[in-house]
């Protein structure tokens, strides 16, 4: 097994996966910018096992693998891997959809959602709720290094309603996943509250002292590249994970671009655009145009206007409709 983790020069940086948000165009977006120095993986939306093995559900999920031929091109001429995240707790789904749908000519690594918060995936034993069984936990890694060559590593968090960083670390480091990604907050605290960066570091102490070879990343919080590689060198951490912080810079992986962080509006406007015309072509019907409603709100602001803008283009259902918005606004766009 080739485990590109330990071979990114520290202290690295990845995008996070979030759902409903970085698919294939936005990816392609964020990499169109990226410098190939602030960025290294980026990962797919999480996928269910379950939902991959399914004769039905299958069809409904499997586009959250798709890799546009665009976002294929600028991750192979700027080296960032693409990993893809799966989630579940039944190990023999497990190598069933992995062996079948995680092709490793496409991806570079598989990812094991331990982290996700929400109620309705918790109640079903995945994601999170694996902290509190860890046997499982264990044997999903376990399944899944045995179904691929490609590095499995793992996402988690540092507790359900309290954090149990060491004790939850010391299982994870005994079945070796390539790497491990620390969100530093509880599977309670949800996104609420800051991240424990402290929390992240005591993680990173037990992998030191029990796995020391196993890269240890650290994520929640981070709004920018100079943040993320102070933390690293604080808490003695391989990379940092950046997230929600996306939404406030959408220019995040390029330092260079900016010098005061504030992007000229006609550009703003030229990336909305440009974004709903991708999102447009490549999905079609396939999914849902008002999704786009969460990346509008990040374009529109900041220039005269914006507030009336963005509260038209935030009842926009279609293309048409958007360029419509913005010739009325008289915007520049193409």
């Amino acid at each position: 097994m080739n485990n590109f983790w330990t071979d990114i020069k520290s202290p690295g940086i990845a995008l996070a996966p979030m759902e409903d948000v970085t698919d294939t165009v936005f990816r392609q977006i964020l990499l169109e910018t990226a410098q190939p120095k602030n960025l290294q993986v980026v990962f797919s939306e999480f996928i269910s096992t379950d939902g991959l093995c399914h004769p039905i559900g299958h069809d409904k999920v499997i586009h959250r693998f798709l890799i546009s031929d665009e976002e294929r091109k600028l991750l192979k001429e700027k080296n960032i891997k693409i990993v893809a995240q799966v989630w579940g707790k039944n190990p023999d789904k497990f190598s069933e959809a992995i062996s079948k749908y995680v092709d490793p000519e496409v991806f570079d690594g598989v990812d094991i959602n331990m982290g996700c918060p929400v109620a309705k995936i918790v109640k079903q034993g995945g994601c999170s709720a694996l902290i509190n069984t860890p046997e499982i936990a264990k044997e999903l890694v376990l399944a899944a290094k045995a179904a691929t060559k490609l590095p499995v590593s793992v996402k988690t968090r540092t507790g359900i309603t309290a954090h149990k960083t060491e004790e939850w670390m010391t299982h994870l480091l005994e079945v070796e996943p390539a790497a491990i990604i620390l969100h530093g907050r509880t599977q309670k605290q949800q996104s609420e509250g800051l991240a424990s960066w402290d929390e992240i570091a005591k993680g990173a102490r037990v992998r030191d002292r029990l796995k020391p070879h196993i890269p240890f990343w650290g994520n929640g919080d981070v709004r920018s590249i100079e943040q993320a590689h102070q933390l690293c060198q604080e808490h003695k951490l391989d990379g940092a994970m950046i997230g929600r912080g996306v939404f406030h810079n959408p220019w995040i992986f390029n330092t260079d671009l900016l010098g005061d962080n504030v992007l000229p509006p006609e550009e703003k406007i030229a990336l909305l655009w440009r974004h709903a015309s991708l999102y447009t072509s490549f999905w079609g019907s396939q999914k849902n145009f008002l999704t786009l409603r969460r990346f509008f709100k990040i374009y529109a602001q900041g220039f005269p206007g914006a507030n009336a803008f963005r509260s038209e283009i935030m009842q926009t259902k279609k293309l048409d409709e958007v360029r419509a918005l913005l010739e009325k606004h008289e915007l520049y766009f193409d």
